[in-house]
């Protein structure tokens, strides 16, 4: 009795051990959930018709089997498995490739005459399972729809022996197992198969109701032995690979912000950007239909796909193919990039499925394509579905699921009332958009004219100009500012008001032109002036320089003259002062004489 004490005492201060679990593949779920569903243990799965329940049961079965290649062994009480094979082939599973080796499925409808003779119990089944588990190696195993047994055993003494024999089975075999049922309200599951709840380990329980015509599914975990898990109901949809559970995102805020831009394909606006987009944020283009919305959220994901990144393009009640139609209208060809499996289209109707559900499936598609640009058009579609509140929660949890993922976002939605001048969104997020583009109508003239503006871009010295958005085969541009007298003109006005400012300015270039001609005339009349004064001029000059030589000759020949006669009046002088010489008389001829034109006689000279 000591030993015993003392081994209880032991176990007693030993450290508890952390309950394994096993996850399901589920996405969202096992976020949910904390890692799974209890490993070894048993798990109840709780909802009406078409809620999910089997789905669930046999992706979990699916899961294990394809990814950590533990076999499994489904019991389904109430469809043959050939019809479950055709109902699981909306989904990329392959089942019957698995049920050939790694899942076995037992069809275990029985007949309401068998069960209710009272000779009826599920030992021979158990066996049966026992032995086929042991052969496989299972590790898994699903009871699908245990609710048909129960109602067809004779009372509640029968249905609560039953499941105690199953529950005693599934412990000795150490089997990760799962038990669906259904039910058509909370009353009839507690009364009922109330009991069930209290002998598994963890309670899911799925729901499916009609809000506004609209059917939504949710997800709740009530019940998680040793385990802690999100507390609440949470949407589910249906994707290619099965269930998709929107899990709720961490409270804190870890993404890293990124200084790289990216362009959105339209050159203009990337300058009134600043540069482009940074790289993860989220820029909002609101404005009423018409405004070239999607012309721009086209041009951003044909420039991702050209820098050769995944582009996811969700559109609302819009098919992708009218979509690409109509954006080759406008030069942007999206078609060779869904080809090269670059962009993935994902159009989703509003009338259909609910805001929860349209999140969840576009949380599968983020998952599956891993893109790193996405563009959602129109986001505000969602909001006619529901209720407003509730749509305004999704697309809020929608962009921090973008930013968590670090993609660049662009989404566009409408703005509320008929004002054109409007910048407010019935989802209210443009206060958590990184960027905002408005895009508005400006009617004046007979005319509706588009205009493009910044509201808001976060760590950018964006422009804040209005400019009009033309559109045109070769795509969208934005025209010069034009303003007249302090006003923005657009359209017709401001072609008409161009017009005349050129007509003025060919005006002013005629008149000019007049006028320059005028003055070369001028000037060349005066140059031939001046010309011919200056010739005149020169001639003068000449004259006078010819009169100046003269001058200076004139003065260098009496000059010389003066000299002369100094000399030679000291040659006389110095005469005068020595003995004259004797004469010698010459005799006189007559010819001599009349020579001199003295007829004959000679001159006479004194002595």
């Amino acid at each position: 009795m000591a030993g015993h004490r003392a081994s209880v005492a032991a176990r007693s201060r030993a450290a508890p051990k952390t309950l394994s679990k096993v996850a399901t593949g589920v996405s969202g779920f096992d976020e949910l959930s904390r890692g799974g569903l209890p490993r070894n243990r048993t798990s109840l799965l709780l909802g009406g018709p078409g809620t999910g329940k089997t789905v669930f049961a046999l992706q979990a079965l699916v899961n294990a089997a394809r990814i950590r290649r533990q076999p499994g062994i489904f019991v389904a009480f109430e469809e043959h498995p050939a019809r479950i094979f055709e109902n699981a082939a909306t989904f990329d599973w392959r089942l019957p490739a698995l049920a050939k080796d790694r899942i076995f499925f037992l069809n275990a409808q029985l007949s309401p005459a068998v069960v209710q003779s009272g000779d009826f119990d599920l030992g021979g089944m158990l066996a049966i399972l026992g032995a086929k588990k042991r052969e496989l190696g299972a590790q898994w195993i699903v009871f699908d729809g245990i609710d048909v047994l129960l109602a067809l055993l004779p009372g509640p003494g029968a249905a609560m022996r039953e499941i105690y024999r199953l529950r005693d089975w599934l412990s000795n075999n150490d089997l990760t197992a799962i038990i669906t049922t259904k039910t058509d309200s909370e009353e009839s599951a507690a009364v009922n198969y109330g009991f069930l709840q209290f002998m598994v380990d963890c309670v899911i329980r799925f729901d499916r109701r009609l809000e506004q015509s609209i059917p939504v599914r949710r997800l709740e975990i009530t019940k998680y032995r040793g385990s802690d898990f999100a507390a609440g109901e949470f949407p589910l949809g249906f994707g290619p690979a099965g269930m998709v559970v929107a899990a709720p995102e961490t409270a804190e805020i870890q993404y890293v912000a990124s200084s790289e831009r990216v362009s959105t394909g339209f050159a203009a606006l990337d300058t009134m950007l600043g540069g482009g987009l940074l790289r993860g944020s989220s820029t909002l283009i609101t404005g009423a239909p018409g405004t070239s919305k999607t012309t721009l959220s086209g041009l951003f994901a044909e420039s991702a796909c050209r820098r050769g990144e995944r582009t996811l393009y969700v559109s609302f009640d819009e098919g992708g193919d009218r979509i690409r139609r109509n954006l080759t209208s406008v030069g942007i060809d999206l078609d060779a990039h869904v080809k090269s499996g670059l962009l993935r289209m994902y159009s989703g109707r509003t009338d259909q499925m609910n805001p929860e559900e349209h999140l969840t499936r576009i949380t599968a598609l983020l998952r599956e394509y891993r893109p790193r640009c996405i563009v959602i058009d129109p986001l505000s579609a969602i909001a006619k579905t529901g209720a407003l509140s509730s749509a305004r929660a999704i697309c809020n949890r929608l962009i921090y699921k973008v930013r968590d993922e670090n993609l660049t976002a662009v989404i566009t939605a409408l703005v509320d009332g008929d004002d054109p001048q409007a910048e407010a969104t019935a989802l209210q997020i443009s206060t958590i958009a990184d960027n905002w583009i408005h895009l508005s109508y400006l009617v004046r003239g007979g005319e509706r004219n588009r205009a493009l503006t910044i509201v808001k871009s976060r760590g950018t010295q964006h422009s804040n100009q209005v400019r009009e958005l033309v559109l045109g085969a070769s795509g969208p541009a934005l025209a010069d500012v034009y303003s007249s007298g302090g006003e923005v003109l657009m359209g017709t006005l401001r072609w008409e008001k161009e017009a005349e400012e050129s007509a003025r300015k060919q005006r002013r270039r005629d008149e000019y032109g007049k006028k320059h001609r005028e003055l070369e005339s001028a000037e060349a009349e005066i140059a031939a002036r001046i010309a011919a004064l200056q010739l005149d001029l020169d001639r003068q000059r000449a004259e006078l320089a010819l009169y100046a030589r003269d001058d200076e000759a004139r003065q260098a020949s009496s000059g010389r003259l003066k000299n002369e006669r100094r000399r030679l009046r000291s040659v006389v002088a110095a005469a005068g002062t020595a003995p004259a010489p004797a004469r010698q008389r010459t005799p006189r001829t007559p010819a001599a004489g009349r020579k001199n034109g003295h007829g004959g006689r000679g001159t006479r000279h004194g002595d």
